[in-house]
């Protein structure tokens, strides 16, 4: 595995450099902020009382399929605009670690032969069956009989392996062998991508779109793919950076930045930091916005203010605040040279109502996120498995009970990192004697905050869609008609094994490269007890095309995918 590391590291640096070739504080006002959250808490309790549990859960509240915690408690500031699916952005590396870009991975050319063991669960080659050609597995696995297996799909099961005579591959999804692959593929690529934009055809309905690929093949067309998507931000997107605007649709997001100390190699990490105020008049929240550009200041880094489009009492996670950020975090990393895998979201008053909802919900894209002087509202703390959260709270901040609900998630973040070691790590301090406004003791979280690296490809995963669902998170994916509110999932890699625990799903997408696994090695995966696919997962210039596209991001580029039915 510190061979995968290390080459992916290798990578990622060389997309790097392609991508990125190109006063006084005051107090924030409660007041307005108060008016922000009125219509929230009108005769509500805390979200936290419901019992139930996620599969994390299991061991502290009831075990998955339970129902979520909050579900038949009073819910405070339901109402609040939910929106349709959105793809999300993200990526990183492991916390204190190399950069892990999600690129081809590791593992030296051409593989290690499956040499008559044991393909996967259900089948194997025949006793003292030989690699087909009797070489290494340069291609990176693959399906029986020689077969060509697309992306999605799977090579017929109990068809003939190549690697020994007579050897059945059995199991869902095929069998061993290897993967031819199309020698030519870079190069047909490297043709098309030196069309020009408007007359190139849609990449996944080329020839070359879903041939399989090895290992070094997907290192470079990754490479070709990145360039050519950063090539597209500058000239598409420049404009809007310069312009401190981003439009989508009928919201813009204006934002300003300070930038802090000396970029280190890897790029600068991002501080996202969301203002105050909410149900007020804009000018209250235009000062709102001025006075968080000067709250904090970190050692190394960009400070980042955005104003939010909205001046509602939610106007920091309505569902068009999501595709923002994306958007925002992107053209960051391409055009101010970000490191993807250090992006932070922190907030006060309303501002840390949005954390405490975009925290969960954009997981993926944060190393760590800072709620200060917030409240959750219906947000569940689930999905912040892999990522630092602190909470701050002044002991006298008794509106809408901040203070008390602080506590709950200190609680429950508490049981969720005992139930599920290795996960949830979190800081909640309730500052004595303090109201609303804190004297910037809070400002500790910033260098907290700074300890924390994002790692884009945990090996477990708790993936909870709240009422602005998304179609990613990390390495999983759905379709548009699976991106539900309150459906969840606990998914685990171990070895070349992937295991789902689901609930309310009827199919999903496992998205892999050689840095999680060996893709030169068959697959097994289980979803809620049962064996749903068992063979070979092919690596592909249509998959690296499309997490490009929808990420935006050098460190959640996956090679390949496999979806399958729950």
């Amino acid at each position: 595995m510190d061979e995968l590391v290390t080459r992916k590291s290798a990578l990622w640096a060389a997309l790097w450099l392609v991508a990125c070739s190109a006063s006084p504080r005051s107090q924030p006002d409660e007041q307005s902020d108060a008016g922000s959250d009125s219509s929230v808490l009108t005769g509500g309790s805390s979200a936290i009382g419901g019992t139930g549990g996620l599969a994390t859960d299991a061991g502290v509240t009831g075990g998955v399929g339970g129902a979520p915690f909050g579900a038949g408690g009073a819910s405070e500031g339901v109402g609040g605009a939910s929106g349709g699916a959105t793809p999300a952005f993200g990526g990183s590396a492991t916390s204190g670690g190399a950069p892990n870009p999600g690129l081809g991975g590791a593992t030296a050319a051409g593989g290690t032969p499956n040499t008559g063991g044991s393909l996967t669960t259900g089948g194997s080659t025949a006793s003292g069956g030989t690699p087909a050609s009797g070489g290494a597995d340069a291609a990176g696995g693959g399906p029986s009989s020689g077969g060509v297996s697309p992306v999605g799909g799977s090579t017929a099961a109990g068809g003939s392996a190549e690697a020994g005579s007579g050897g059945s591959a059995a199991g869902s999804g095929g069998g061993g062998g290897e993967i031819p692959w199309d020698p030519d593929a870079c190069t047909e690529l490297e043709a098309y991508l030196a069309v020009p934009r408007p007359e190139r055809g849609p990449i996944d309905e080329q020839p070359f779109a879903e041939v399989p690929l090895s290992l070094e093949q997907a290192d470079e067309c990754a490479a070709l793919l990145w360039e050519d998507f950063a090539a597209l931000v500058r000239e598409t997107r420049q404009a809007e950076h310069d312009n401190r605007a981003i439009t989508l649709g009928e919201h813009t997001l204006r934002y300003e930045f300070t930038v802090f100390g000396d970029k280190p190699a890897a790029g600068w990490s991002l501080f996202i930091s969301l203002h105050g105020g909410g149900n007020a008049d804009p000018s209250v929240n235009d000062e709102q916005w001025q006075n968080q550009m000067t709250l904090y200041q970190p050692e190394e880094g960009i400070y980042l203010c955005p104003r939010a489009p909205t001046d509602t009492w939610n106007l920091w996670h309505e569902a068009h605040i999501d595709p923002m950020f994306e958007r925002l975090v992107s053209d960051l990393i391409v055009l101010e040279d970000v490191n993807p895998d250090r992006v932070y979201v922190m907030g006060y008053s309303a501002g840390g109502d949005g954390v405490y909802q975009l925290g969960p919900r954009m997981a993926d894209h944060w190393a760590a996120a800072a709620a200060m002087a917030g409240h959750p509202n219906d947000a569940q703390p689930y999905s912040l498995r892999n990522i630092g959260f602190t909470i701050h709270v002044g002991e006298l901040d008794t509106a809408y009970d901040r203070n008390l609900v602080a506590q709950e998630w200190s609680d429950r973040l508490d049981q969720l990192a005992a139930a599920d070691p290795g996960g949830y790590e979190h800081d909640v301090q309730i500052h004595a004697d303090k109201p609303h406004w804190m004297d910037l003791e809070d400002a500790v979280a910033v260098p907290w905050m700074a300890g924390f690296t994002r790692n884009p490809t945990p090996s477990t995963i708790v993936w909870y869609q709240d009422d602005v669902p998304h179609t990613s998170f990390y390495w999983l994916a759905v379709t548009e008609d699976q991106a539900i509110a309150a459906t969840e999932v606990r998914a685990t890699l171990t070895g070349q094994a992937v295991t789902l625990e689901t609930t309310g799903l009827s199919s999903i997408t496992v998205r892999l490269c050689d840095s999680m696994l060996d893709l030169s090695q068959p697959v097994t995966i289980s979803a809620n007890g049962t064996v749903v696919f068992n063979g070979p997962v092919s690596r592909t210039i249509s998959t690296i095309a499309r997490t490009i596209e929808e990420r935006g991001d050098p460190s959640l580029v996956f090679t390949g995918e496999q979806t399958v039915a729950l």
